[in-house]
């Protein structure tokens, strides 16, 4: 038999490992500095690129894609090379992927806080940068599938089927979730409308959480695990159950993120059945991981290693059981749109990925760079400082949503909300934020021990250079099924025909659910009275966009008493066939705002936006005083609205050419509405004199930022009038 000598590519993993500790503390950072912004709302006044609604999808970037895609990359690229027993396919491959996915994350740093995004879930980066994950993503699968074609090792072992499952399905989710229609370089309209555009984007958005921060590191766990306690995987067939069932029903259950909205009620009941069947793969895994450890618990109370990967299981274990409960429509009534969600996706960012990616670095650095790790003392105090920070974190968050869900819904005898202002809500739940801020801070310190010791033992340590290793050639494999083989057995040294049926079955829950809701038109009943958006307030809704303002306020009134009585009209399918895209939102940190124009007036809306405080005591909203300094540019409204047309709004060629005149005409009018407060009328002249003595150029009020938003707000939830609702629903022929 035929031995050959082979390198490892270690190169490639420290790289990916130093982006990992890199982006982790930026994206932790952030995090922390948006928690604050809870307590001091005016934290960062007046700098429009470190708002709120700005760095949010800042830091959701930075810790999913940024800190896990690297952590992802380096456990992959190391643990592949082992299982198969080949270097990777190709090293230009490995690098592109390395520079390109960093190039990515500098992209996203730079435009999210300038306010270019999607709006959408963890898919907020604008299409050339979408483009470019497409691109990479696939360097990376042609990466990974070529070194399964080339490999020395006759049967793919569990952890390699996982992180094919990642590559298929990402690609997939991603590609579909991001087709738009682009405007100019960095503004694009999804394709998607409304309901459509809310289904894809949560099909994507679940399934971003389940193929990106789970199934990956599942394989990760298969493969470091075992390594790390020096002990066999506790079941392979459970592992082939896990993995199966685990695919085939996660892509089902993204609807469950839009019970009591819009969307149609079979497609929300699909996504509930199935998510309450998830628990079973789930658990299914964290059962095979936790008994692995069987006989090595001794081992666990003195390595910190196993420590983080046990913290991380466990972690694992309660978001797949909270996940599921969170399904039920009858616990989501409560939970939807309150702090409640934010706890359980912490506890799966902060525990499974966080401490099993702390875990990984903890083993590979010592080996990698042929040495002890620095301290041990150290890794320990990271431990336990790091679990404090989730406890401290997440705890505060489940009493803060459950604070919520019971004021919302309190009513007094006469049939009356007790608590009708909504910032009463806020204001008790403060105290829960400081301890949230204080958890977030030991998290973070944790890591910054951890970069110590890590840059520590590095410096040790001997050069990273490429591992020779040696193992016997790969002789012909069987096309056929061997006598006695059975077929999952021949499936796992076949790797194209593991993609394909991989692919086959996250695609069926996929298409089942997405194309009737696209196709069948009767899923989406027309709604007569409702319109497209004049010129302006299309423009303002670009801006509501760019602020991120869909962050922390819903446009989904869901048919709840409660709901109805605070906010107005439940919401309806018909109501959102012009929004590309949707903006329905997923967390009420203000109210609702689809039933908000004309509630208020143009005054109080202008005055809302310079200072929050002033027409709202107690509000945590930061202001947005640039909106109302800043000039606005309305140069590309008929490119906008000509995209608008291909996407299937029907605005006319009359309406196209009177785009400027009709937004002049409107704008006006607004600022007109504005001169009835003497206030406005004082500070405005004051201003306009300012710029006339000083020889400065003064933008009417007409044609800033702010009046575009103020005629966006005053549209929403307006098309409807709630006594003709009835009559208002027709099929559309």
């Amino acid at each position: 038999m035929e031995v050959q000598q082979f390198y490892y590519d270690n190169k490639i993993v420290k790289k990916f490992l130093y982006a990992t500790m890199l982006w982790g503390i930026v994206g932790f950072l952030v995090g922390l500095i948006l928690a604050f912004m809870f307590l001091f709302p005016n934290l960062t006044d007046g700098i429009s690129w470190l708002s709120f609604g700005r760095l949010r999808p800042l830091h959701t970037n930075a810790v999913i894609f940024a800190f896990v895609g690297n952590a992802i990359f380096a456990g992959v690229y190391y643990s592949t090379q082992r299982l198969l027993k080949a270097r990777m396919f190709n090293d230009f491959l490995s690098n592109f992927n390395f520079w390109g996915w960093q190039l990515i994350i500098v992209a996203a740093a730079i435009t999210l806080p300038l306010g270019y995004t999607t709006s959408k879930e963890y898919a907020e980066l604008e299409w050339p940068i979408d483009i470019a994950i497409a691109l990479v993503w696939v360097a990376f699968g042609v990466n990974l599938i070529g070194t399964m074609i080339k490999r020395r090792q006759r049967h793919l072992y569990v952890a390699i089927w996982f992180y094919v499952a990642t590559f298929v399905t990402v690609a997939v989710l991603h590609i579909f979730n991001s087709l738009e229609l682009p405007v100019s370089a960095l503004k694009s309209y999804s394709v998607y409308a409304g309901v459509q555009d809310a289904l894809v984007q949560w099909w994507y958005g679940h399934n971003a959480v389940a193929f990106f921060l789970t199934t990956p590191f599942l394989g990760l766990m298969y493969y470091f695990v075992p390594k790390a306690a020096n002990r066999p995987i506790y079941s392979y067939r459970l592992s082939i159950v896990h993995f199966w069932s685990l695919i085939f029903i996660y892509i089902w259950a993204g609807p469950h993120h839009l019970l009591y909205s819009a969307l149609p009620d079979w497609a929300q009941n699909l996504g509930v059945a199935f998510s309450v069947m998830l628990i079973a793969p789930s658990w299914g895994g964290m059962i095979n991981g936790l008994l692995t450890l069987r006989g090595a618990w001794d081992k666990v109370r003195t390595d910190p290693t196993l420590k983080f990967m046990v913290v991380a299981i466990t972690g694992y274990g309660m978001a797949t059981f909270e996940g599921p409960m969170l399904s039920l429509k009858n616990v989501n009534a409560i939970a939807h749109f309150s702090d409640w969600i934010i706890a359980h996706v912490h506890v799966g960012a902060l525990a499974w990925n966080g401490f099993l990616t702390f875990g990984m670095i903890y083993w590979l650095v010592p080996k990698m760079f042929k040495t002890r790790l620095h301290s041990t003392p150290l890794a320990n105090f990271h431990f336990w400082i790091g679990t404090l920070g989730i406890i401290l974190y997440a705890l505060p968050m489940y009493v803060a949503g459950f604070t919520q869900a019971l004021m919302w819904k309190d009513f007094n005898p006469d049939g009356t909300l007790v608590y009708g202002n909504f910032l009463e809500t806020v204001n008790e739940i403060i105290p829960m934020y400081w301890m949230r801020a204080i958890g977030g801070s030991l998290y973070l310190v944790g890591a910054l021990v951890m970069v110590y010791n890590v840059v520590v033992t590095i410096r040790s340590g001997s050069k990273v250079e490429d591992e020779l290793a040696e193992a016997a050639a790969l002789t012909r494999v069987s096309k056929r099924r061997t006598a006695g083989e059975t077929f999952h057995t021949w499936l796992e040294r076949k790797p194209i025909q593991l993609t394909i049926l991989a692919t086959v079955a996250i695609l069926i829950g996929g298409i089942i659910q997405i194309v009737p809701t696209i196709l069948v038109k009767s899923n989406i009943p027309t709604i007569t009275s409702v319109k497209p958006y004049t010129p302006l307030e299309l423009e303002g809704r670009d801006l509501y966009i760019r602020e991120g303002c869909v962050g922390c306020h819903s446009q989904m009134v869901r048919p709840f008493r409660s709901e109805v009585e605070r906010y107005g009209e439940y919401a309806k399918a018909g109501e959102f066939v012009y929004d590309h895209p949707f903006l329905w939102g997923s967390k009420r940190t203000g109210p609702d705002l689809l039933r908000v124009g004309g509630k208020y007036s143009d005054n109080w809306h202008f005055n809302h936006m310079y200072d929050p405080q002033t027409t709202s005591s107690g509000s945590i909203m930061p202001a947005y005083q640039w909106l109302i300094n800043n000039e606005h540019d309305r140069s590309s409204v008929q490119d906008k609205m000509e995209a608008m047309v291909s996407l299937g709004v029907p605005y006319t060629e009359e309406d196209i050419a009177n785009a400027v005149q009709a937004m002049d005409e409107q704008a006006s009018q607004i600022e007109k509405n504005l001169y009835s407060d003497p206030d406005f009328v004082a500070s405005y002249e004051a201003s306009k004199k300012r710029a006339q003595e000083n020889g400065q150029e003064f933008v009417e009020m007409k044609d800033r930022e702010i009046v575009a938003m103020i005629a966006y707000l005053q549209r929403l939830g307006t098309d409807i009038k709630v006594k003709e609702t009835d009559e208002l629903l027709s099929e559309n022929k």
